[in-house]
């Protein structure tokens, strides 16, 4: 079968990889679409470092084909859309209703593929750019057949990930005044996490002022293509800001613009041993610094929402796809994704 693998120097479609059968707890799912994150790009450049060789994408929906001994909330035929956190679901963190937390969901890559007889690691258990991957049936989420699969793939990271730490780890309540950094495919889900929260005002902040008609879109009240403005628009400085780029320097400016009792989210990924600077005494009006793994989702949970919000015209997900790509051209949408051309472009199978 094809799909999009790393050796640990280049990256080479291939249409000879092999694929184990389901155990017990798991699911084979035929891949329908993958979006192109940025963290798969951040495999290949090594901000994320990560073994190899490793089958990438971790943004998937598809069709389930097969399911292992135990597993009964998804059948085949099931239209699923997958999740990158193959959580145990009995520890205590699990228990407590934060997968996001679970250790043995972090860290512990499995090699359910193989190619030549070698075996090939999964990347965040899910590796989306194949025909068929395998999961923990925790990351197998029932969707309505109706919900295009293009679309549902984008909920599996993205949406999870920018309207999730919105709901989930920031709680942006009505009124609030967010600031969002960057306008990609997570500051995107973001802005309209905080749309559907009831934000008062929501500034978007992109270099690029080409990005303004799709940030208006999703409910940015205001855009601006430099921080340095955000202050004539919230004087007194924003309740939420949110780091949607991964580069020190802004992780700086959304503290700095913080009202009392603000908070800044990181969800950028910088380098795995970037540091970043703030001036201390800045903190102690009761300012936050908030990390957020993965919308602090719980998946079976919010994917089943988000696709309930999707159908009530609420959360968008098909403005969001920007440019489909056969997967042989995963260079030109890995480009496309580099060079910012695109909210999210998705591979299709």
């Amino acid at each position: 079968m094809r799909g999009v693998v790393f050796d640990g120097k280049r990256t080479e479609v291939v249409d000879d990889l092999e694929i184990r059968d389901p155990g017990p707890g798991e699911v084979l799912v035929a891949v329908a679409a993958a979006g192109l994150c940025h963290s798969d790009l951040s495999v290949i450049d090594g901000t994320i470092p990560f073994p190899a060789p490793v089958v990438l994408g971790h943004e998937g929906a598809g069709v389930v084909e097969a399911v292992g001994a135990g597993v009964g909330h998804v059948a085949p035929g099931d239209h699923v859309s997958l999740s990158t956190l193959a959580n145990c679901g009995a520890c205590a963190q699990c228990d407590r209703g934060r997968p996001t937390m679970c250790r043995k969901a972090i860290g512990m890559p499995g090699a359910p593929f193989s190619r030549r007889g070698k075996p090939l690691y999964q990347f965040a258990s899910n590796s989306a750019f194949a025909e068929r991957t395998l999961v923990k049936a925790v990351q197998a989420v029932k969707i309505p057949a109706g919900l295009p699969l293009t679309s549902a793939a984008l909920i599996g990271c993205g949406v999870l990930t920018g309207v999730g730490a919105v709901l989930n780890r920031a709680r942006v309540d009505r009124g609030d005044t967010v600031v969002v950094i960057g306008t990609g495919g997570i500051g995107l889900n973001v802005i309209q996490g905080a749309r559907i929260a009831g934000a008062l005002t929501i500034v978007a902040v992109d270099a690029n002022p080409a990005k303004e008609a799709v940030a208006r879109q999703f409910g940015a009240t205001h855009f601006l293509t430099s921080a340095e403005g955000v202050r004539e628009i919230l004087p007194s400085g924003a309740d939420h800001a949110f780091e949607c780029v991964g580069r020190t320097e802004l992780i700086r400016t959304a503290i700095d613009l913080l009202d009392r009792h603000g908070q800044a989210i990181l969800l950028g990924v910088p380098a795995a041993t970037a540091e970043a600077s703030f001036l201390v005494s800045s903190m102690y009006l009761d300012k936050s610094i908030l990390g957020c793994r993965y919308g602090s989702s719980r998946p079976q949970r919010d994917i089943a929402l988000y696709a309930d919000l999707y159908r009530e015209g609420r959360l968008l997900l098909d403005e969001l796809v920007t440019e489909t790509y056969a997967v042989e051209d995963f260079a030109k949408a890995a480009d496309d994704a580099h060079h910012g051309r695109v909210a999210r472009g998705v591979l299709v199978f």
